[in-house]
């Protein structure tokens, strides 16, 4: 099994950029994927990025802007964001799991952590 914690949230302005963290641990984390999703007040939670060994995959609104990255060695799961824009105003959950083509769907990772807070202000 494969325990979650998120970190690096927090206010920024429009513009501006945010580092954040998933910690991992289990000795079975190395063979799963990591998939970051967000879910904004009223909206349901939605894909943002996902981290496969060397592949990575983006929903469409943040490519350019984000970029997934991985150490291996800390066990750790990294998204830095760039360019915010008040819209990335979210709850960011970093979740693992063994997805294939699929991987945008939440019920195809089976460990969630608890969430880190992103405001970004106009």
């Amino acid at each position: 099994q494969v325990q979650l914690v998120e970190s690096g949230g927090g206010l920024v302005q429009a513009g501006g950029s945010l580092r954040l963290s998933c910690a991992a641990s289990g000795r079975t984390f190395s063979s799963h994927d990591i998939g970051w999703f967000r879910q904004a007040p009223g909206k349901e939670r939605e894909f943002v990025a996902r981290i496969k060994w060397g592949d990575t995959d983006y929903v469409d609104s943040v490519k350019g802007r984000f970029t997934i990255s991985r150490d291996n060695a800390k066990n750790t799961v990294y998204l830095q964001m760039n360019s915010l824009k008040p819209e990335d105003t979210a709850v960011y959950y970093c979740a693992a799991g063994r997805t294939g083509l699929l991987f945008r769907l939440e019920r195809n990772y089976a460990y969630w952590g608890q969430g880190t807070q992103v405001t970004v202000s106009s």
